[in-house]
């Protein structure tokens, strides 16, 4: 019994708990900075690859996949030793990618050519070439898997790839430059951002086809409208609450999902541009590609708590999985 009890002993404090990560990728100093998600320390920067941007972990937390986007292929990196394990095919010009939630494929957006590439995730090998608008960027996957949403800058349109075939099902016109796809958990509403057009359009995902029903619009006192340049989303996954990057008006917004209003703008570092929640949804972390630095918001409490420098001009940014 007392060998039973001391193997016991040793088996519950052997192996710690892994510590919560935020890796932000720099596009120009084309490295990815990990930050402790309890202290915001620095821990590492690792190189990875030429302007890295779009950046995801998969499900398990053992892979950390990034857009190499002068590279043309997406590298993918161990997260506890940040080695290279190997890269994957993605066409000319990864910039956004989202994966499916069972880990495998990875839906890219190639700006270069007008695709969405579809890649395996464990055979590496591309499954399907997906033609869209002109300057694909945004992606977004419903909670179901049933949709791929990708966002066409030039086109001016979001894109519904069905996930079981691969082709677009239905074509929705947003406003100028759409930037980002973000899915409510519930499956309710599409939120797609445009950066020109200064919008937020939401769509309802209820009916039999996708249904554009209003677009939420920004207004900051003292800062010119052109400036307030919505790109990056995130939506809390109670539904309540939806934040966006506003670029160079150095705000994120605060949206009430139930009302679709506006109802707080967070000060923020130098042309905010994309949005990670941790897990457990206490914090926020937005990159600030001009000051070089990530925003650490409370979320229950909707402010900015500090700042940490990071790379030169972070782009994306994404927390280990609990």
């Amino acid at each position: 019994m007392r060998g039973l009890a001391l193997a016991a002993l040793l088996a519950s404090t052997a192996l710690p708990a892994m510590a919560e990560k935020v890796f932000v990728s720099n596009e120009r100093g084309n490295t990815v900075t990990v930050l402790d998600a309890a202290t915001w320390e620095v821990l590492e920067e690792f190189s990875a690859g030429n302007r890295p941007r779009g950046i995801t972990i998969s499900p398990d937390g053992k892979l950390l996949y990034v857009c190499a986007s002068d590279d043309d292929l997406v590298r993918v990196f161990d997260t506890e030793t940040y080695e290279e394990v190997h890269t994957l095919p993605s066409g000319p010009d990864p910039e956004l990618f989202v994966l499916h939630p069972s880990g495998n494929p990875l839906y890219i957006a190639n700006e270069d050519d007008n695709l969405v590439t579809v890649v395996d995730t464990e055979s590496h090998t591309v499954l399907a070439e997906v033609p869209v608008g002109v300057e694909p960027e945004g992606m977004g996957i419903s909670a179901d898997s049933r949709w791929v949403v990708n966002t066409s800058e030039t086109t001016n349109m979001a894109h519904f790839i069905d996930t079981a075939d691969f082709t677009i099902k239905h074509n929705i016109l947003v406003d100028q430059r759409p930037r980002y796809a973000e899915f409510t958990d519930d499956g309710k509403w599409l939120f797609v951002t445009s950066e020109i057009g200064g919008t937020v359009s939401v769509i309802d995902m209820t009916g039999e086809a996708p249904n554009l029903t209003q677009k939420i619009g920004f207004e900051v006192a003292g800062v010119q409208p052109e400036w307030l340049q919505p790109v990056g989303a995130a939506a809390t996954s109670d539904g309540n609450w939806l934040f966006v990057a506003l670029g160079p008006a150095n705000r994120v917004a605060v949206v009430n999902i139930n009302t679709m209003e506006v109802e707080k703008y967070i000060l923020v570092g130098q042309r905010v541009w994309q949005l990670a929640f941790t897990p457990d949804e206490k914090w926020l972390v937005t990159t600030n590609g001009n000051s070089n630095d990530v925003t650490i918001i409370d979320v229950e409490a909707q402010e900015a708590i500090r700042s940490v420098q990071v790379g030169q001009q972070p782009w994306g940014a994404v927390a280990t999985p609990e």
